[in-house]
């Protein structure tokens, strides 16, 4: 992503930190939970590579055509998923999301956006508005609710994964104010 290096790195960094906690939730118990772990995975890593700062490193121009076909091959399972489950339509929108910006970075003079012009200001205005409300509304699940009994693996904690999921939908939000 085109900005300032340091905020770049610091996104970087979280989303490669997210990623790798949800590998560790790979290792639940609960089927679900690790599924969607997997897909939170892959979004973390993704968002990590792509969030890179573009004075540190300017990836070859065929990389975001993988970066679109890995997304979109996520964003294809994820529809698949969502006849099951309704949390699958967030993996649906983040996946088209990493789509989105893996194209018009493509685009790009440079292969980074930046600097505005890039991307179809009302997709990425919608895109921004619902990553926000999903941050708004991730961090208000954040409120502790009343103590459940039993101590969970770091894999089975709901508040950790909430906690995930916040960090990538503010990292979302972070990239597509970049475009």
């Amino acid at each position: 992503m085109h900005g300032p290096v340091s905020p770049g790195w610091l996104l970087v960094v979280l989303c490669a930190a997210t990623g790798a906690y949800c590998l560790l939730r790979m290792r639940s118990s609960v089927e679900e939970q690790r599924r969607a772990a997997g897909g939170e995975a892959l979004m973390g890593f993704g968002m990590a590579a792509m969030a890179v700062p573009a004075a540190a490193f300017t990836p070859p121009s065929w990389a975001w055509s993988g970066y679109a076909a890995v997304f979109g091959a996520a964003a294809l399972r994820a529809l698949w998923a969502a006849r099951a489950s309704a949390h699958h339509v967030h993996h649906l929108v983040g996946s088209s999301a990493m789509v989105y910006m893996a194209v018009v970075m493509a685009l790009s003079p440079g292969g980074h956006a930046g600097h505005g012009g890039a991307g179809v200001p009302l997709l990425t205005g919608a895109l921004l508005l619902y990553f926000t409300v999903y941050v708004l509304r991730s961090g208000v699940r954040l409120v502790p609710a009343a103590a459940g009994g039993g101590a969970a693996g770091w894999g089975d904690r709901p508040e950790l994964a909430r906690a995930c999921r916040l960090s990538m939908g503010m990292a979302m939000v972070a990239m597509l104010l970049a475009m």
